[in-house]
């Protein structure tokens, strides 16, 4: 082989190639020449036609044999210009490369097949370019299957509990769980990290509404038969095998995310162990007083035909007369209209005027209303108004809390079985109390036999009819109201009447406010602190709490009410005191025994089941064996924190809190961490109407614009709701949805939790931190590249020896641990990923890696000891920084870390979950080195904005660069750092210059980059003079308009005598500052005047 070290041997290697090339071409030829001649037949001559194409045929054999010539030279010549080694041009390194990529076994850059559960198999090379669904496969499993998520009740170590809040079992994964499962699963690791004995525990709620919802759906279309068709034990039979065969997808679905729960420890709010928990919290609870049976007014949905809490109740605004399509209901129904009606008053007394937007309500009416002041009815007071329809007599009564005189006209009818406001009212007066509704909303026997059996909007529309009769209908107007809609059935919610059981909350609500607001003995903390006054708002007026629903799938109520043989009504719940609680059947009748001793009776169990957040609120202690005195309720109660949304901090955390302290005897959690919620880009509420609903699993998968599409269909949206929808998506997603991969999407989520109650979910954000985790692969695939497979990882690294830049990215590093830190247990995540970020992106990724690769560059031997330095730096804060990340983004972190050369030499730890999370290095902190850095990067920056303007279509090249300092201090850092100044500039040269004793560079744009350092880079050609100075001019305004604000502000009435010293300090030392620069632009501004001028 031929030896290229200089000019001359390029040209001998230029003619060498050029003659190797022709002689391979002349043997081509020859060959072919022959080939053709040895082909040719002895017998008869060829026609012209074959002629033809005989010649056709040799001339595509010929180009196909310099096709092959032209191949072999390009392999020559990149195989002799590789021999240049450093001296070559990089258009001649590049051909190289791509020589290099073609000859590469794709085979290596592809992962193995793994088996599931076993570790990963890694390709032996990294693939060139980071992709999600091939670095998050497999690891999970093997996670799991190696126990790294399982808790050790009998551990030493200090334990972290959280519980996660148990979805729905008929829910799949929407954006708020991924939101949750980012936020607890940083948490979790995190703790695991920092040396913690972690319980993450997983579990499901029935859902007792949406569950029943979706299966009587299920019997309809398959069997289109009712539950009632069926019967209560065949159907709860069929709920339960709907839950075996489809319920618990949505844990699956964290798996995917990467959540870290303890799966061992897997409950359900139904399973045997939560339902003695549930069964042992309501006897406990009773025989304390604090569950009692009353009849009151409920929240009553007349299609599921059960009784819902505040939270199921969705409002819709009205605000005039508005036709709203009802389930229970062929035709649509009018709201928001106001219709008045009279009542004849007894005695020829005339009328009275009252209004109501529920008309049919008025057959339940026993009173009519007015305010004691009102003059206008003074005349009225112990007067009876009659029903129209049954001749019942309504007393007249004066209530000044109800009634507001100058609404309306003043009087107001009162139905204290359907309204809340009158319910209290017929409490005060003790009025009768007269249902007047169906379980399934119709009519019944107390509305009348002209209205009975209707439904109750048909009952509306044959009401007004009636009054028209009886000419008493007095007109209707528009009327702005909300209306209360179920958030299961959609049905409009009826106020009914209805014995239920209640948990009386007054005492148990004042120790959930204590264990928040006692300074002296605080238990319970709540962050954002913002929430711990509504926190007080509702516990200080909290009602009692209705346990009870009319369902048949949930925990069927520990009640059993016994009939005696001599009751005069047989009706079940007839008689209050006629209740028996007990843990099961056994035990009630045991009990019905003894307190009813001779007497024969009958006994039934309340076919009433509970409100599924009773369970609920009992899950920081059922999920741990309570009521038993596990292993489990000693080591993890009282969990350390409970993260969820705002807006269930009464319906479940303050129940869970209340429940705690009365049956635990502790707060379930001391923390209470509340994410925002989560709105689309433009911070809408997520709404499949409007297509902007996000599922978590499209964007770690990706899908296009057809597939969301495709998913509007699968729903039940009408056609016009249909086209809104998929119009919202082709605004928003008109390209669909990037794969972006579970770290991605958990790391933007983590990172949004900064924006007070509310995210405003950008998936262009989430998409950005996919491309970052590119770069964080690259970063890895450089190291690799620098690092040896043999090489062995430094035990520990003494800062003093090592170059500037390590000494450097180790202090940051420590900066970044310690901010980090912080931050997580501040519970400020958005910071904590902002800490991590800025490391990896702007000083590792930006910076050291660009200013180490100098030593790498060859081999270079003056930079022998530096690169050996370099890389053990690299090598430790890809560790270290790995680790740092690893809460946020625990797939590609774990593989990353895999990867590392050297690793089973630093450490027996199998998985990078389980490593120690990273703690400061007391001797890596260096604020010297840190301030110099800054100003390098100061000093860069400058310059390349200063090329940018120069060279904006020639980038690449290399221009001489000077710093003009105005003191020793300022150019020393300038020299100590020329190398890094250098190289991350991209400089042909750099000098330093020092005030005083050198002249400012002639023919050099300029840049201040700060009071103490200006940066001069020299012009290719002549300096356009005039552009400068119109440059510094403005410049120079900007600096005096500064300086008389400052000026202003330092010469104000009472300036000396109101301003603290330090402040004055500053404003003199901002004021001097300004003055130095002002007097450098003059002076450059002259000098640019006269440089302008001898060019002339």
């Amino acid at each position: 082989m031929l030896s290229l070290s200089s000019g001359a041997s390029l040209k001998l290697t230029a003619k060498t190639l050029i003659s190797y090339t022709l002689s391979i071409r002349r043997s081509v030829l020859s060959l072919s020449s022959t080939a053709a001649m040895s082909q040719q037949p002895d017998t008869k001559p060829l026609t012209e036609e074959e002629l033809e194409r005989k010649k056709k045929k040799e001339e595509k054999a010929r180009e196909k044999e310099l096709k092959k010539l032209k191949a072999l030279e390009k392999a020559e010549a990149a195989k002799l210009k590789a021999q240049q080694g450093s001296n070559a041009p990089k258009k001649s390194a590049k051909k190289s490369a791509k020589r290099e990529t073609d000859d590469e076994n794709l085979e290596d850059f592809v992962d193995p097949e793994t088996p599931s559960g076993e570790k990963k198999r890694l390709s032996n090379q990294m693939a060139k370019q980071y992709s999600p669904a091939a670095v998050e496969k497999s690891w999970y499993a093997w996670w799991e299957k190696s126990s790294f998520f399982q808790a050790d009740a009998s551990s030493s170590k200090q334990s972290f509990v959280i519980v996660l809040p148990p979805p729905n079992v008929t829910g799949a994964l929407h954006i708020g769980h991924a939101l949750t499962g980012a936020i607890q699963d940083t948490i979790i690791r995190w703790r695991r990290m920092s040396g913690y004995n972690t319980l993450w525990v997983p579990g499901m709620d029935h859902a007792g509404i949406a569950t029943q919802v979706v299966v009587e759906k299920k019997l309809m279309r398959e069997r289109h038969l009712t539950r009632h068709d069926v019967g209560r034990e065949e159907f709860v039979n069929e709920v339960w095998k709907w839950k075996t065969e489809y319920g618990g997808t949505i844990l699956s679905q964290l798996r995917r995310l990467g959540a870290s729960l303890d799966w061992s420890r897997e409950c359900f709010t139904m399973d045997e162990k939560r339902s003695r928990a549930v069964t042992e919290a309501f006897n406990r609870l009773y025989k304390d007083g604090l569950i009692y049976r009353d009849l009151r007014l409920v929240n009553w949905d007349c299609v599921l035909r059960t009784a819902i809490s505040d939270i199921e109740v969705d409002y819709a605004d009205i605000k005039e007369r508005t036709l709203f399509k009802v389930p229970s209901n062929e035709k649509p129904v009018e709201f928001g209209v106001l219709t008045s009606f009279a009542y004849p008053l007894e005695g020829d007394l005339g009328e009275i005027v009252v209004a109501t937007t529920r008309v049919e309500t008025m057959l339940g009416d026993t009173a009519v209303a007015i305010h004691p002041e009102d003059k206008r009815y003074s005349h009225l007071h112990g007067k009876f108004a009659i029903h129209p329809f049954n001749g019942r007599k309504l007393p007249i009564i004066c209530d000044a809390i109800l009634v507001d005189p100058s609404f309306g006209t003043g009087a107001v009818k009162i139905t204290p079985a359907h309204d809340p406001n009158d319910f209290e009212v017929g409490k005060r007066h003790n009025l009768e109390f007269i249902n007047i509704f169906t379980d399934d909303g119709k009519i019944n026997s107390n509305g009348g036999a002209e209205f009975a059996g209707m439904p109750r909007f048909k009952a509306r529309e044959a009401v007004i009819d009636a009054l028209q009769k009886k000419k008493l209908y007095r007109g209707a107007q528009n009327n702005e109201m909300r209306l209360g809609l179920c958030s299961r059935s959609n049905d409009v919610v009826e106020p009914m009447i209805k014995p239920q059981w209640y948990v009386n909350c007054s005492s148990m609500a004042k120790q959930a406010l204590d264990a928040a607001m006692d300074d002296q003995n605080k238990k319970l903390e709540f962050i954002p602190k913002q929430y711990t006054a509504e926190w007080k708002r509702w516990l200080d007026n909290i009602r009692d709490w209705c346990i009870s629903r009319q369902l048949w799938w949930g925990h069927r109520i520990p009640a059993w009410y016994v009939t005696l043989e001599d009751d005069e009504q047989k009706e079940l719940g007839a008689y209050n005191d006629h209740w028996i609680v007990a843990k099961d059947e056994e035990q009630a009748l045991a009990e019905a025994r003894k307190k009813y001793s001779g007497k024969k009776f009958e006994m039934c169990q309340d076919p009433d089941v509970l409100d599924t957040w009773f369970s609920s609120g009992l899950f920081p202690l059922s999920v741990l064996g309570w009521p038993d005195d596990t292993a489990d309720l000693k080591a993890f109660y009282p969990t350390s924190v409970l993260e969820t949304g705002h807006d269930i901090l009464f319906f479940w955390v303050a129940r869970m809190v209340m429940l705690g302290i009365q049956l635990g005897g502790d707060v379930p959690f001391s923390k209470v961490y509340l994410h925002p919620m989560i709105r689309d880009a433009h911070g809408r509420k997520m709404s499949k109407s409007l297509g902007n609903v996000i599922d978590p699993l499209e964007v770690i998968n990706g899908i296009s614009l057809e597939g969301l599409h495709k998913r509007l269909e699968g729903g039940n949206l009408d056609p016009n709701e249909l086209a809104t929808a998929k119009e919202g998506q082709q605004k928003d997603f008109p390209n669909g949805i990037a794969e972006c991969g579970a770290d991605a999407l958990r790391f933007a989520l983590v990172s949004y939790t900064a924006q007070s109650d509310k995210i405003n979910l950008d998936i262009q954000r989430v998409v950005g931190y996919r491309q970052w985790c590119n770069k964080l692969w690259n970063a890895v695939r450089f190291a690799m590249s620098k690092l040896p497979n043999d090489y062995t990882a430094p035990s520990s690294i003494n800062p003093e020896a090592i170059p500037f830049s390590c000494r450097w990215i180790l202090s940051v590093l420590n900066k970044a641990i310690s901010k980090t830190v912080l931050s997580l247990n501040a519970y400020e995540f958005s910071d904590a990923t902002t800490s991590v970020y800025s490391w990896w992106q702007y000083q590792f990724c930006d910076i050291f890696i660009e200013a180490i690769k100098l030593y790498f560059a060859g081999d270079n031997a003056a930079f022998y000891s530096e690169r050996k330095f370099a890389q053990d730096t690299l090598w430790t804060c890809l560790e270290i920084g790995l680790r740092l990340l690893h809460p946020f983004m625990p797939f590609v972190t774990e593989e990353l870390w895999q990867r590392l050369p050297g690793l089973k030499s630093y450490t027996k730890k199998e998985s990078i979950m389980i490593c120690e999370y990273p703690s400061p290095v007391e001797s890596w902190t260096n604020e010297r080195v840190e301030y110099e850095m800054d100003l390098v990067e100061s000093t860069v920056r400058s310059l390349r904005s200063l090329r940018a303007e120069l060279l904006a279509k020639q980038k690449n090249e290399r221009l001489p660069a000077f710093a003009f300092c105005q003191n020793d201090d300022v150019a020393k850092i300038m020299r100590s750092c020329e190398l890094e100044i250098l190289t991350l500039a991209t400089l042909s040269s750099f000098k330093v210059l020092l005030s005083g004793v050198n002249d400012a560079p002639a023919g050099c744009v300029v840049e201040n980059v700060n009071e103490n350092l200006k940066v001069y880079l020299k012009v290719q050609g002549a300096l356009n003079a005039e552009a400068e100075r119109e440059k510094i001019k403005t410049k120079m305004d900007e600096i005096l308009k500064q300086q008389e604000k400052l000026k202003k502000i330092i010469n104000a009435s009472g300036y000396q005598e109101k301003v603290p010293s330090h402040i004055q300090e500053e404003n003199a030392a901002k004021l001097a500052k300004l003055l130095q620069e002002f007097e450098f632009f003059k002076k450059e501004n002259e000098r640019l005047e006269s440089e302008s001028q001898h060019q002339q």
